[in-house]
């Protein structure tokens, strides 16, 4: 076969493979849902479950470097820190493994069966999980087809004898071949491709287990770039992650290369077939770095942390926290993180409420009312990013997760409107009052601070309802808006009795009052539709 005809082969086939792996791990990760991200923000207490957990997720979605990237992404928003987070890595990259292992069996015969298979289940299946696992099916399908392609392909390259003196060459130089195969790795975001090409290369015997064991490890260097990419803007604490995984994987190999002699004859001993051989070089190095680096990824993190410092800056409250564009692509986290600055904007807007408290009083000075202005700014901004953010999530939701985008979008626009009513409104009679020199009566003032505090209690429970997904406190919000109405009504009878009776300040301060009272309960009314919204989602 000429050269060119190899190469065209080689071409496809690494094609077919690529789009293998990624039509598959794209299936599986529909697959696993709304658990992936609730998997990987409920970090256990144990590093040794913690392992157990990323080495599941990985084995299901088929991609050590979608968990990496995630991992990456949350410690970017803080979700989880930088000693949770290397657990879960070291279980990620055990899982990797199970990909190469099943890659290193000879199914290249049945590829058209398994695609078949595939394609079947994925065009005929009406349940989304099930067309799923078929389109997984397929994928696997596309990876064995295009593994018997890079096979035969190169198989003709194995007379020509520059191709072996080269290779014996090679076998003296292991670091070029480790840097070659770690480039490549990182070009392909594939550690599983470049692996695949290497067993595609050892079962026509054009590699031997010493030229194949670098480019094993190279690989694994690799697999660092797409995390190291993702955390090269934003907060500090993605690159510690980052870091972590880079100074895993390379003192993982410096500790390996001095045993390289034994390593290879225990290889040899364990099975005859090089594609097995190379799967099993990838399973036991990931397996040594989980041994030895798991119990010590506490020290490994405060190391890594002293390491990566971050330069002194003031935090802009108004700059969104926990939303990474880089998580869009798993929308249960997104989702999560969306909720998460929901309730940081929440918390904002809390602030303003009870602070709306210091307009009732005589002592009432225009500092305090400047600090509310600058949080409802705040609000805006926040409420702007978080709805853009949410925007970009609507391809490929379920159900399930649309209606708590809605939710989501229900929640911080009521936010804002408490916010709007804050600023333009209780602040411009919080001005008025300065101005004019009102005060309130005794009893007057009584009944608003009263009438306050309830109203701030409302929104401390149905923010809690939210954050802790009770609907029962958000029935219960519900459920209070008829004696809150009633009242409204009492306060608005007492005030004019008042008036009648002719007290000084009453009279004074009447307009000021009632707006108050007419105010706090728009703000009620808001919380009473969130707390419909809370308790109408599916």
């Amino acid at each position: 076969m000429a050269l060119p005809s190899i190469l065209v082969s080689f071409v496809g086939g690494l094609a077919l493979l690529l789009y293998g792996l990624s039509l598959s791990a794209e299936a599986l990760k529909d697959t696993m849902g709304g658990r992936l991200g609730a998997s990987m923000t409920r970090v256990l207490k144990s590093r040794s479950l913690s392992a157990c957990l990323g080495g599941l997720l990985t084995a299901l979605v088929q991609s050590s470097n979608a968990i990496t990237v995630i991992l990456v992404g949350l410690a970017r928003t803080q979700a989880i820190s930088v000693a949770q987070a290397i657990p879960l890595l070291l279980g990620a990259n055990m899982g990797a493994t199970l990909t190469v292992q099943l890659i290193a069996f000879n199914f290249y015969a049945y590829s058209p069966l398994i695609i078949a298979i595939g394609f079947f289940i994925a065009s005929y299946a009406r349940r989304k999980r099930v067309k799923s696992i078929g389109t997984s099916i397929l994928g696997f399908g596309f990876i064995f087809l295009g593994l018997y392609l890079l096979t035969t392909g190169l198989r003709p390259i194995s007379a020509y004898p520059w191709v072996r003196e080269g290779l014996l060459i090679l076998q003296d130089w292991p670091l070029p071949v480790m840097i070659v195969s770690a480039i490549l790795t990182a070009v392909l975001h594939s550690c599983a491709a470049t692996l695949g090409i290497a067993i595609a290369l050892g079962s026509e015997g054009i590699l031997t287990l010493q030229n194949a064991i670098p480019i094993v490890l190279g690989a694994n260097i690799g697999t660092c770039a797409t995390a190291g990419m993702a955390s090269l803007h934003g907060p500090v604490e993605g690159k510690r992650v980052a870091v972590a995984h880079v100074l895993i994987k390379l003192l993982g190999v410096a500790i390996l290369v001095p045993f390289m002699v034994p390593f290879t004859d225990y290889l040899t001993g364990m099975t005859q077939t090089l594609p097995r051989q190379i799967a099993n070089v990838h399973t036991l190095f990931n397996l040594g770095l989980l041994v030895l680096f798991l119990p010590v990824s506490p020290f490994l993190a405060n190391g890594v942390t002293r390491w990566v410092t971050a330069p002194p800056s003031e935090e802009d409250l108004s700059r969104p926290k926990y939303l990474d564009q880089k998580l869009l692509n798993v929308p249960a986290v997104a989702l999560e993180q969306a909720t998460r600055e929901s309730l940081r904007m929440a918390t904002i807007v809390r602030e303003m409420l009870y602070d709306t408290k210091r307009l009732l009083i005589p002592e009432n000075n225009r500092v305090g009312m400047r600090k509310i202005k600058q949080r409802e700014e705040m609000v805006d901004h926040l409420n702007r990013e978080i709805k853009l953010y949410l925007i970009k999530l609507s391809p490929g939701l379920s159900e399930k997760e649309s209606a708590r985008k809605m939710t989501l979008i229900n929640f911080i626009s009521h936010l804002e409107n408490i916010g709007d009513i804050i600023d333009d409104n209780l602040l411009e009679l919080g001005e008025k009052k300065i101005e004019e020199g009102a005060r309130f009566s005794e009893a007057g003032l009584t009944e608003l601070h009263l009438f306050h505090h309830s109203v701030c209690q409302d929104f401390d429970e149905v923010v809690a309802a939210f954050e802790t997904d009770q609907k029962e406190r958000a029935q219960q919000v519900i459920e209070g808006r008829a004696s809150f109405h009633q009242r409204v009504y009492e306060m608005r009878a007492a005030h004019i009795e008042r008036l009648h009776q002719g007290a000084s300040q009453t009279i004074a301060s009447s307009a000021i009052h009632l707006d108050f009272i007419t105010h706090f309960a728009r703000i009620r009314s808001h919380i009473t539709a969130i707390a419909h919204t809370l308790v109408e989602e599916e």
